[in-house]
């Protein structure tokens, strides 16, 4: 399967920008992937980006009925 996206830039009045690369939707439900999921960019070469999804961490239950941050 293969999916094209479009980088997108975003020009700041600071003069910074900000790039963006979207994931299709039909790759994203494939995958099953889920809203705040962490991933890793790593860069093998100058045309080839890996990207990885981090495994999901279990939160630990804190003692004592504490907030959660």
């Amino acid at each position: 399967m293969a999916y094209q996206s479009i980088l997108q830039v975003i020009e700041r009045a600071n003069h910074t920008r900000q790039y963006y690369l979207i994931c299709p939707a039909p790759l994203a439900q494939a995958l099953e992937m889920e809203k705040g999921e962490t991933l890793d960019w790593v860069v093998e070469d100058k045309y080839t980006l890996r990207i990885q999804r981090t495994p999901p961490v279990n939160p630990t239950r804190r003692r004592g009925g504490g907030h959660e941050r």
